[in-house]
C-alpha cells in the first residue's frame, strides 16, 4: 500500500454522527489523544511518543478542516514533544533522575503571556489574510495557548494544567462549529482529564513544597 492510498483510506467515513462522517482519522485521533492526556496526568513518560503519533493524526484532520493554524501547530507540538521527553528523563539535574513538578515562575509567566499576545495578533492576521479560514481569531487563540500550555508541560509546570483548560473551553464549540463533532466530545473530555491532571499535579511532593517557600517570599 503506497502513502497515497493510506492517507486516502484514513480519511474515508467509518461512523456517521449528527448526520456528519467521521474519518479514520478523527477516530485515531480521539483515542490517541485521551490516552495521551490520562498519560501526561499520572506522569507516565509514554505520553511523548503517544502524543506524537496524535499529532500526526490532527495534521491529516485539521488540514482537511480549513483549520490551517491547529495544524501547523501539531508539528510545533511534534518537536516540542522531543523536547518534553528528553526534559522529563534528563532535567531534573543531578541526583535527580525525574524532572519535578514545579511551580511557573512570574519571569516564566511575563514572557509566556506577552508571547501569547503577540503569536495571537500574530496568526490572526495570518490567518486573516493569508487563508480562507472563517475562524482566524479562535484559530490564533486556541493556537498560542496551546503552545503555553505545551511549554508548560515540557517543563511539568503545575499552570500547565490551568492554560490547556482555557484552551479546551475554547476548543470544545471551535471544533462543534466546524462539524468535528467527535473530536469536541474528545476535547470535553480532554478538559476532565485536565482537571484530574491539575489535581494530581497538585498534590505532587514537590509541588506542594513549593507553595511555602512561594508564599514567604511574597
Amino acid at each position: 500500500m503506497s502513502l497515497a492510498d493510506l492517507l486516502d483510506l484514513l480519511q474515508r467515513p467509518l461512523v456517521t454522527i449528527l448526520d456528519t462522517p467521521v474519518s479514520w482519522t478523527e477516530v485515531l485521533g480521539f483515542g490517541s489523544g485521551a490516552l495521551c492526556v490520562w498519560l501526561v496526568a499520572r506522569q507516565h513518560l509514554a505520553n511523548w511518543p503517544i502524543g506524537i503519533a496524535n499529532n500526526v493524526f490532527f495534521i491529516l484532520l485539521f488540514a482537511q478542516s480549513g483549520l490551517y493554524a491547529d495544524a501547523g501547530l501539531q508539528l510545533v507540538f511534534i518537536t516540542l514533544a522531543a523536547y518534553g521527553w528528553w526534559t522529563w528523563t534528563h532535567g531534573g539535574g543531578p541526583g535527580t533522575p525525574v524532572l519535578p513538578v514545579r511551580r511557573t515562575t512570574r519571569a516564566e509567566w511575563t514572557w509566556l503571556l506577552a508571547a501569547g499576545v503577540v503569536g495571537t495578533l500574530s496568526i490572526t492576521l495570518l490567518l486573516s489574510r493569508a487563508t480562507d479560514s472563517t475562524v482566524p481569531f479562535w484559530d490564533a487563540l486556541t493556537t498560542s495557548l496551546s503552545l503555553m500550555a505545551t511549554y508548560g508541560q515540557c517543563r511539568k509546570r503545575l499552570e500547565s494544567w490551568w492554560l490547556w483548560i482555557a484552551a479546551d473551553v475554547i476548543y470544545i464549540p471551535l471544533y462543534a462549529h466546524k462539524g468535528l463533532y467527535l473530536t469536541s466530545l474528545l476535547y470535553a473530555g480532554f478538559l476532565a482529564l485536565c482537571l484530574v491532571g491539575l489535581r494530581n499535579w497538585s498534590r505532587d511532593p514537590a509541588a506542594r513544597a513549593a507553595r511555602p517557600l512561594e508564599a514567604a517570599a511574597a
